[in-house]
């Protein structure tokens, strides 16, 4: 898997000469830390940026692996009372978990990115 740093943008270079480990920071969001986020009101403009680099990250994997240009395709809007929130297997119930969008460990991280990665791989081919 690339570095984290090969995948980050990072026009300016403020991100150059850290850690995969400081890139990746920001996708942890401890069991404490995802009690103490409300998931009421619109997701915070941080949670969208993680949400939106994992998925463009798991695309970039797969255009490697594919050679098809797979950009993530994430379209958000509010949720009304009367609008259905849905889950898959294996997914994220994208009505309440958006805000606490993120991972418990680095391993759990790579984990969910390698097995949507694998998928994909396996559906393409």
């Amino acid at each position: 898997m690339p570095r984290a740093a090969d995948l980050a943008q990072d026009s300016y270079g403020s991100w150059e000469g850290k850690s995969d480990a400081e890139l990746l920071a920001d996708f942890i969001v401890t069991r404490k830390q995802r009690r103490a986020i409300p998931i009421i009101g619109d997701p915070d403009p941080d949670v969208l940026w993680r949400l939106d680099m994992f998925y463009t990250a798991v695309g970039l994997r797969i255009e490697e692996r594919s050679g098809l240009v797979t950009p993530p395709m994430i379209e958000m809007k509010p949720m009304g009372a009367s609008d259905d929130c849905f889950s898959r297997p294996g997914g994220w119930s994208l009505c309440q978990d958006i805000h606490r969008f993120g991972f418990e460990t680095f391993r759990k991280l790579a984990e969910a990115g390698t097995k949507l990665v694998d998928d994909a791989t396996a559906a393409i081919e």
